[in-house]
């Protein structure tokens, strides 16, 4: 299998980026936020106990997100590899991620990270939420929260592939197909080594 982690900030453009990457490899895209949004919008026990944890105010713990991904992981019959989108969050994650691989006789092949400024973070959020909905895309102060917690608490998962000579990091600012083509290069020149 190949397995891919898409990488970067909240609003980098990691799910509009992920349809491509998936078609030219013929990966299954697994986001955490799909699963998360899945379990909360049909109701189920999971997405009951989710729900309860962030009405409180608190993280989801890692344990079940976890879960949640070894569960979607073994649903696949065969697969040829997986991308994943806004997990490894933190450093327990990758670890814990590292072993369910391991466990299936797999590995992390490569983590491409987005690398965007804070300020067109900002602006892209702020963009995306005259469309999206979602009240906290609508808040600067929000958005460069997530922006702060994203840099103390996800980017060391960078450093952490980065140290296993699994990392690379592509210019994420520029057109949609122009940041297609650099991640995929990125993907190529990593699978050559």
């Amino acid at each position: 299998m190949f397995n891919i982690i898409l990488f970067g900030p909240p609003g980098s453009g990691k799910g509009t980026q992920a349809k491509t990457i998936e078609e030219k490899y013929d990966l299954h895209h697994i986001s955490t936020g799909d699963l998360f949004r899945y379990e909360l919008n049909n109701n189920t026990e999971l997405g009951k106990k989710i729900k309860h944890i962030m009405e409180a105010g608190e993280l989801v713990p890692d344990e079940i997100t976890i879960g949640m991904l070894k569960n979607k992981i073994l649903s696949f019959e065969n697969p040829k590899g997986f991308l994943l989108d806004g997990f490894p969050r933190n450093i327990n994650q990758a670890k814990e991620l590292d072993r369910l691989l391991e466990e299936l006789g797999e590995e992390v092949n490569v983590l491409i990270s987005l690398d965007v400024p804070e300020e067109e973070i900002v602006k892209r959020i702020l963009n995306r939420g005259k469309s999206s909905g979602r009240s906290d895309d609508n808040d600067e102060n929000v958005i460069r929260g997530r922006y702060k917690v994203y840099k103390e608490q996800t980017l060391p998962v960078f450093e952490y592939y980065q140290n296993k000579s699994k990392a690379r990091t592509v210019n994420g600012v520029g057109g949609i197909d122009e940041i297609s083509n650099r991640i995929l290069c990125a993907v190529e020149e990593h699978t050559k080594k």
